[in-house]
């Protein structure tokens, strides 16, 4: 069984997307914040990352930069999520795999990790 770790501050984009992973066949693991899903990463290594953008305490781009400092941690796919356009998100960081826009259609998720996962 595959195992996703989804990263997003709003619980209730988190919740969708763990009952349609779960649904799906994934195990999957929820974090709050960035350093939450570093440390979550220890006990549950993921072979995917759904990572939210805007988030406090550590947002997607400094758990991007973390990700891709560690050896362990580099080469997981990440799929980058944000209401903002993937231009501006491209500007301001890099090391994701695949972009998602929010809002998002259930469709366009299994898509992404489709490719994401390949």
């Amino acid at each position: 069984m595959r195992t996703i770790l989804v990263v997003d501050d709003e619980w209730a984009i988190a919740e969708v997307l763990e009952a349609l992973l779960s649904d799906e066949g994934y195990r999957v693991i929820i974090a709050n914040n960035g350093r939450q899903a570093l440390d979550r990463m220890s006990e549950w290594p993921p072979d995917l990352i759904m990572l939210d953008f805007m988030m406090p305490i550590m947002d997607g781009k400094a758990t991007l930069a973390a990700l891709q400092e560690n050896p362990r941690t580099a080469e997981i796919p990440v799929i980058l999520m944000s209401s903002l356009p993937e231009e501006t998100i491209a500007q301001r960081c890099t090391g994701y795999s695949v972009f998602l826009r929010k809002p998002f259609r259930i469709a366009a998720v299994l898509d992404v990790i489709e490719k994401a996962l390949v």
